[in-house]
């Protein structure tokens, strides 16, 4: 018994996304699908960039490495979603920190990776005789490294200070995932500092970022409409609105969340926003990559014509004959 009043005393409950509801199979089956398509998607995208020497290029590393934190994104909320509708709706406090800690990691190390790569669409049109220079294989495993190393110690602070408070309310999280402006509802004491520096860091994780990647591009456009050659210019609209399309899916509900005047008294905007960028931006970012690539589609038929069994038995029927 006194073990049983542990757990209940240190679990907490993920009430989710519309508690009141009782059948959502459609809505599992929906989330499942949209999740199967996200590891999907970006699997390909990561295994195409891998096997084609012919996207070894810094671009695409910086882009294989946005689909690896799209996949594992995606893979911190949508198991747990799923457990909860199925009625498992406890999650332990070191689950709920673990979940808080990947989960901001990722979404930190997203907004400096879009970042980064918008500086690579920068050098590569603005000083394309630079740009191996500039941007060499060194140059960007920093910024890989920065990426990920800007995110987790970003998030280790922010999960760690969370954490620590006591809860003294009921500890039912109105949210489908364990997400630190919710938790610290649950508490009594005085947060109002925390939330100055939740603003602090917003500002210097979300506005900055967004600040660098609209110059990155007001000189990038600058520098298309100065271009004679149209092919040159179809090229650079094309890579940059592919990007510029994932910056505003992912930069426009995180500013909705963290940055909007009385956020915290709208959890349902917030739940719904926060659903959009875990669970549908990683479906779509591989898709508005690889459907206006032509380097991709060109490297996934290559792959596709080299890989397939049925060519290879028509190549060595033509040999024998």
């Amino acid at each position: 018994m006194e073990r049983n009043n542990k757990t209940i005393t240190t679990d907490f409950i993920l009430l989710g996304l519309w508690p009141e509801l009782g059948h959502l199979v459609i809505l599992i089956c929906l989330i499942l699908l949209v999740y199967f398509m996200a590891v999907v998607g970006n699997a390909v995208l990561i295994l195409l960039i891998w096997l084609d020497s012919r996207l070894h290029s810094p671009m695409y590393i910086l882009l294989s490495q946005l689909s690896l934190i799209d996949l594992a994104l995606i893979s911190t909320s949508v198991p747990k979603i799923v457990t909860n509708f199925s009625g498992k709706r406890t999650i332990s406090q070191v689950g709920c920190g673990t979940q808080i800690f990947f989960s901001l990691t990722l979404g930190i190390a997203e907004c400096l990776l879009l970042t980064l790569m918008s500086y690579d669409r920068y050098v590569a049109i603005c000083n394309p005789l630079r740009y191996s220079v500039i941007m060499s294989h060194i140059t960007c495993k920093k910024m890989v490294i920065g990426s990920w190393a800007g995110g987790a110690i970003t998030s280790l602070v922010h999960t760690a200070y969370a954490m620590h408070f006591s809860i003294c309310h009921s500890r039912e999280i109105p949210h489908f995932l364990c997400e630190v402006m919710a938790l610290l509802k649950l508490t009594c004491k005085d947060i109002s500092a925390y939330l100055r520096s939740v603003v602090v860091s917003s500002f210097l994780v979300v506005l900055i970022p967004l600040s660098l990647i609209l110059t990155s591009y007001t000189l990038i456009f600058l520098a298309v409409l100065r271009m004679k050659s149209p092919e040159g210019t179809n090229k650079a609209l094309a890579t940059c609105s592919s990007h510029l399309c994932v910056v505003i899916l992912y930069f426009g509900p995180a500013i909705l969340v963290y940055m909007r005047p009385g956020s915290s008294k709208t959890p349902k905007l917030n739940q719904s926003l926060f659903m959009f960028n875990a669970i549908l931006t990683p479906m779509l970012n591989p898709l508005i990559y690889s459907l206006r690539n032509k380097d991709v589609i060109e490297a996934l038929k290559s792959i596709f014509i080299r890989r397939c069994p049925l060519r290879k038995m028509k190549r060595n029927l033509q040999c024998y004959t």
